[in-house]
């Protein structure tokens, strides 16, 4: 009799702490999201920012998230300060103020001959180059987008 009762009372308290898990589980909140966009393409450079935008908006807003944009080869060139489409730089502009990351590749700074202060406003230099940052971010957990 007395095994039965020890029997029972293990096995509630094992569903208990079971159940006490799963509660917990369902209550925490979600892990901060940590993604970086890759760009290459100067034809993709507006349909990029656009992502951007929305994948700030689909997690709340500004803040939300970490978010990187790394910008190397041609499409670097859509960021030139004094050669950038007003909307593009609208675009980049929201973007810098929502919190999200950009990247410039130093090696395709040095052949297109620019410098950061050349740049629209809000990159860093990736100076290990774009590629090297895009590895160096996904080591570090980020998730890899190339839209």
């Amino acid at each position: 009799m007395q095994r039965r009762s020890m029997l029972r009372a293990s096995l509630a308290g094992l569903f208990g702490a079971l159940g006490m898990r799963e509660a917990s589980a369902a209550t925490e909140t979600p892990a901060r999201q940590r993604v970086v966009y890759h760009l290459a393409d100067a034809d993709r450079v507006v349909f990029v920012l656009g992502n951007l935008q929305n994948h700030v908006d689909g997690v709340g807003g500004p803040g939300k998230a970490d978010i990187r944009l790394v910008v190397h080869g041609p499409a670097l060139r859509a960021f030139h300060a004094l050669a950038a489409e007003d909307h593009t730089v609208a675009m980049m502009t929201k973007l810098v103020d929502a919190g999200v990351g950009f990247d410039a590749c130093a090696n395709t700074m040095k052949a297109q001959g620019v410098k950061l202060d050349d740049l629209t406003p809000g990159f860093v230099v990736a100076e290990k180059g774009g590629v090297v940052r895009l590895a160096e971010l996904q080591q570090q957990g980020y998730a890899y987008l190339r839209p």
